[in-house]
């Protein structure tokens, strides 16, 4: 009979030919299954449900830690609970103890080998997990899904407040979810991401440039005012959509990429931010095709909005005054577009993207169309410049303006100056 040398977890009481599976790798169970064996340090998430199709899944977080010389190895055990259909950490003392008395038993045919994919595994495979997960750390964890002893729980179905759908007629008390765990996510809202009490220019400023809000995030919601807390979340969302199919994770990590590659100004002060932002996306997009049922397709939905991001967060950055932070970002930047360009023939430097939008028609109904090229607000080239125009006299009076007026005309719009005047008025309206 073996002994246990090392780190494992048990997954027990799972139906023969359910799914199970532990940080990037999945696979359908046997009878002979009972958990995995040699599991490196570092935080790790096993998953299970009770079919191999896409059913609600469950999952667990959980931290293995290194030991000293002599001391038993970690042993963590989950049992799969049918009647409340959760998995569900083994908390009884006589159980664990039975347990670990009897791990040598089911060491040679009951534990498999930790692995990240079918071959054997290997040093670089392992490391894949790691840096996925380097910015998630417990702390985080408890915050996302509420406090635990290292058993940090969801589902597929669980979800932000935000991403629950409202249906008429029916409350959350008799809704079938109000069992799920409500994910506590950054309070992103896009909508509005200006200060209180702000004007009119300022919310016209803040709407083309979130670097305000992404400094309020920061300082007023990541845990010790850290914006590694940004990129744990990032991490855990993108996580939980390989290996669980969670929607709301899936709005979550889009609001993020939305939130930072819309913050420009910002962009030198966080400069290291950005880098370790940049050199995660694109390890998450080289593990897209792991994602089920094409929720990271890049050829589709994801992939346009991740493109237009791209392209404008580029426009953005080019834009700042140079810096050895700027170019650093820069440098990234360029990485990330060879790889995309490679990978998938994208180029975020052309500007003949195409907008697909809905058009109502008079008769009410609503079609799908091409717009044409994307005007972006924020590139002002082109047709699109401003330009300084002098009018006589008489033409101004002829549309009703003082002498005294300044106009600026943006391809053929004519736009007056803001003045005190306007201003005031516009804050008197907000």
């Amino acid at each position: 009979m073996e002994t246990t040398d090392s780190p494992c977890v048990l997954l027990l009481d799972l139906s023969h030919s359910a799914l199970a599976g532990i940080d990037l790798l999945s696979f359908t169970t046997t009878p002979k299954f009972k958990g995995v064996k040699n599991l490196p340090s570092g935080l790790h998430f096993v998953f299970c449900s009770t079919t191999s199709d896409l059913s609600v899944r469950h999952g667990a977080w959980f931290q293995v830690t290194s030991v000293s010389s002599g001391d038993p190895q970690p042993l963590f055990v989950k049992r799969w609970n049918s009647s409340a259909e959760q998995l569900e950490p083994e908390t009884d003392p006589t159980q664990l103890l039975k347990w670990r008395a009897n791990v040598g038993s089911i060491w040679r045919e009951g534990l498999s080998p930790y692995r990240q994919n079918a071959a054997q595994d290997t040093s670089e495979e392992t490391n894949r997990w790691a840096d996925l997960t380097d910015c998630i750390v417990p702390k985080l964890l408890s915050r996302l899904v509420g406090d635990a002893t290292n058993h940090w729980s969801l589902t597929s179905a669980s979800s932000a407040k935000q991403d629950l759908e409202a249906i008429p007629g029916l409350s959350m008390d008799n809704s079938v979810i109000q069992h799920e765990k409500e994910l506590q996510f950054l309070p992103i809202d896009l909508k509005r991401p200006w200060r209180e009490g702000a004007t009119g220019r300022e919310r016209t400023e803040a709407f083309l440039d979130h670097s305000w809000y992404l400094q309020e995030i920061i300082s007023n919601h990541c845990l010790d005012q850290n914006d590694k807390h940004i990129l744990g979340e990032m991490q855990f969302c993108f996580l939980m959509v390989l290996t669980l199919n969670n929607y709301s994770c899936l709005e979550q990590w889009k609001r993020i990429l939305k939130l930072v590659l819309t913050s420009h100004t910002i962009i030198p002060q966080l400069a290291s931010f950005y880098v370790s932002f940049l050199i995660q996306l694109q390890l998450q997009l080289k593990h897209c095709a792991l994602a089920e049922g094409g929720l990271f397709d890049l050829a589709d939905e994801s992939g346009s909005l991740l493109k237009s991001l791209l392209h404008k967060f580029k426009l953005g950055l080019r834009d700042l005054p140079g810096s050895i932070a700027k170019g650093d970002v820069m440098d990234e930047l360029d990485d990330l577009e060879n790889y995309l360009r490679g990978e998938h023939g994208w180029e975020l430097d052309n500007s003949n993207l195409l907008r697909t939008g809905l058009l109502d028609l008079v008769d009410g109904e609503r079609v799908e169309m091409d717009v044409g090229a994307v005007y972006d607000e924020e590139d002002e080239s082109g047709e699109y410049a401003p330009a300084v125009v002098e009018l006589t006299e008489a033409q101004m009076l002829e549309l009703g303006l003082s002498p005294g007026d300044m106009h600026t005309r943006k391809g053929n719009e004519l736009i007056e100056s803001e003045d005190e005047r306007d201003l005031d008025e516009m804050d008197d309206r907000y």
